[in-house]
């Protein structure tokens, strides 16, 4: 095993430790933690984008990035329902990936640098893989509303 499977491993138990903490409020989720820290980010870099690009990029990359959050919020109050709990975090993986495209788009117009992009791409694929497990493991999210 190399050195960065290693850390992938390690990475991973982290993630399901915390995953498998008590959750109280969606706020409490390390995905969601992990979304708020990325929109943050975002917005800082897209600080530095060229104003025309205000209504464009700028824009379309704050949003997406800013969607994340909000439906893993608003799947957090449908895991009631399983079909729509999954629903909602599947669009909320849709806009990380939609993030991951506007990431690259800034990176070939030069507005951000190497280390940036990969960075970034790295908090949105790292979101991804939570929301996957999550997608996959339905029943021990909602399941843990049910018994409330």
């Amino acid at each position: 095993m190399n050195r960065r499977q290693k850390k992938d491993d390690r990475r991973q138990k982290t993630e399901d430790r915390f995953m498998s903490q008590r959750i109280e409020s969606f706020r409490d989720l390390n995905v969601y933690k992990t979304a708020v820290e990325l929109q943050k980010l975002m917005f800082e870099v897209t600080k530095r984008f060229p104003k025309e690009e205000v209504y464009s990029l700028t824009n379309q990359i704050r949003r997406s990035s800013r969607s994340i959050g909000a439906n893993i919020a608003e799947s957090w109050q449908k895991r009631r329902y399983p079909a729509h709990f999954v629903s909602k975090l599947s669009d909320a993986d849709g806009e990380q990936a939609e993030t991951q495209h506007w990431v690259s788009t800034a990176l070939e117009c030069g507005y951000i640098s190497d280390r940036e992009h990969r960075q970034l791409l790295e908090k949105c694929r790292r979101i991804g893989r939570m929301l996957g497990k999550m997608m996959a493991e339905p029943q021990s999210w909602c399941g843990r509303f049910l018994s409330d």
